[in-house]
């Protein structure tokens, strides 16, 4: 027996080593081990590809998009873990570039479609009580409400609760008569939403290869919406809910690896060409050549210290306060805004520099009050390159095509316009058209995000900070790492021994 205990013991710290995680108790361990930490969520694209849009309208949604950030507090953010969302959508700013993606609630499960905000911290989903909410959606799908007392799982907050008074909260929670924990979330444009917090079943597919997939489930806390008001209320673009992947206590993301489900980073790839798309990873992206930038303590959202702007290798006189993040300044990085911008301080030296430098060889012409060129030749080989460096000495080269969109053809010339705005509010704000054909690690565990170019219609290898699975995705791919194979080989050779031994031993 003590020979079957030893081995035991040596089971179970193998275990550890291929999971990441304490092996106690063991058959604990065992069962994180198997289910496992991926998994697929499918994005999707709210509107058509084919659909344009006005850039005035783009801006506007841009500019709400800015006020919900600037207020901090609302809606959702974060689910961490190895998770994998193939995603669709594109960059080109005339084509909304909303996403979002399912999630399964309750038992039996319900799928909710909700949109994917980093810029926010709670999963919250339409409650059936609601009254004003959509019943229908412009964007081809089924709207669902949760059925809070038709699932068998659901439970409630109660005001003694110690989420109800946590200090992550990023609103303050409210009490309703019947010892509900509620919350109210407003935004700058006026739309909101209220309700109270719910725990359920959180339904996911745990990858462990390249072909097997298992079922897997966790309970988390969510909120649960009974009132909305303004553009959340309007049918043509109405989803289920908010999926939120910011940085606060509440995040799914933090829910999960607070817990040992899932690890405390998350990465993304856009695809900048084409019909767009992409993957969403809950889980650590490997790729050569990633550089990491530390972000900015103390702040609600992903904010980067963005030290200077190089045009042509020559760096813009830009003062550095103007840069520096305080309460009401600073650079951050988010998914939800389509374009890029700069407060005046940069973005008029760099509209300068620009121009300046293609003044030889593109007409500059003003359209719909945008700044655009007339060009007669390929945009890689007329325009510079503009590099945007971060502490750490982390630099993001951009191309011509990660700042200019293409508007179409004028007087039989090429078209195309700057994608960097003249930032309403004093952020600094780096959306899609940046973003995109980059591999992007969100590492909340060592407070950072990298980064490294990337054509994201390939296979890109996953896995997590704490040394566990790496997940095949489908599109693009994931494949299981070397190490993590040599770890599952020597794990299962102890557990083959354990076996034989306790056989002998009965």
């Amino acid at each position: 027996m003590r020979i079957f205990r030893i081995l035991m013991l040596a089971v179970a710290l193998a275990l550890a080593a291929v999971t990441g995680f304490a092996a106690s108790p063991f058959t604990s361990a065992l069962a994180q081990y198997a289910a496992g930490t991926a998994k697929i969520l499918p994005l999707e694209r709210a509107f058509p590809l084919d659909e344009l849009v006005e850039l005035s309208e783009l801006r506007t949604r841009d500019r709400v998009r800015h006020a919900r950030i600037l207020l901090g507090g609302g809606r959702g953010s974060s689910v961490g873990g190895v998770v994998d969302f193939p995603v669709q959508g594109s960059s080109d700013p005339y084509l909304v570039g909303l996403y979002f993606t399912k999630v399964k609630l309750g038992s039996p499960p319900t799928e909710f479609n909700v949109q994917i905000d980093t810029g926010s911290d709670i999963l919250w989903v339409t409650c059936g009580s609601c009254s004003n909410c959509p019943h229908s959606s412009g964007l081809g799908i089924e709207l669902h409400f949760f059925d809070a007392p038709g699932s068998a799982t659901a439970g409630s907050v109660t005001c003694s609760d110690p989420i109800c008074s946590s200090v992550f909260q990023t609103t303050a929670a409210k009490c309703s008569d019947n010892n509900q924990c509620g919350y109210s979330f407003r935004y700058g444009d006026g739309s909101g939403t209220s309700g109270y917090y719910m725990t359920d079943t959180f339904y996911f597919d745990a990858i462990l290869g390249e072909s097997l997939v298992a079922n897997s489930s966790a309970p988390i806390v969510f909120g649960c919406s009974t009132f909305q008001s303004g553009d959340l209320t309007k049918s043509e673009k109405a989803v289920d809910g908010i999926f939120g992947f910011g940085k606060g206590k509440l995040s799914v993301v933090s829910q999960l690896s607070s817990r040992g489900i899932t690890p405390p980073v998350f990465s993304h790839c856009l695809k900048g060409d084409g019909s767009g798309g992409g993957v969403f990873v809950l889980g650590e992206i490997l790729v050569p050549g990633i550089v990491y930038s530390p972000l900015v303590p103390s702040q609600p959202h992903y904010n980067l210290n963005l030290l200077s702007i190089d045009v042509n290798g020559q760096m813009l006189p830009i003062d550095a306060a103007a840069l520096a993040t305080s309460n009401t300044r600073g650079t951050i990085v988010d998914t939800g805004t389509t374009l890029t911008y700069l407060v005046k301080e940069a973005y008029d030296p760099f509209l300068i520099a620009i121009t300046n430098s293609v003044s030889q060889l593109a007409t500059p012409i003003i359209s719909n009050g945008e700044h655009c060129y007339l060009v007669s030749t390929s945009i890689s080989d007329l325009f510079p390159t503009v590099s945007l460096n971060f502490a750490g000495g982390a630099s993001m080269m951009l191309r011509p095509q990660d700042y200019l969109f293409h508007f179409g053809f004028y007087d039989g010339a090429s078209m195309w316009c700057i994608g960097v705005m003249n930032a309403p509010e004093e952020q600094n704000i780096l959306g899609d058209l940046v973003l995109k054909d980059k591999v992007f690690v969100y590492d909340l565990a060592r407070q950072r995000i990298g980064w490294a170019n990337y054509d994201c219609s390939m296979s890109v290898n996953v896995s997590v900070t704490s040394g566990k699975d790496i997940v095949n995705s489908g599109q693009p791919c994931l494949s299981i790492s070397t190490r993590d194979m040599l770890l599952r080989f020597l794990f299962s050779i102890l557990l083959a021994l354990l076996l034989s031994i306790f056989i002998s031993l009965t």
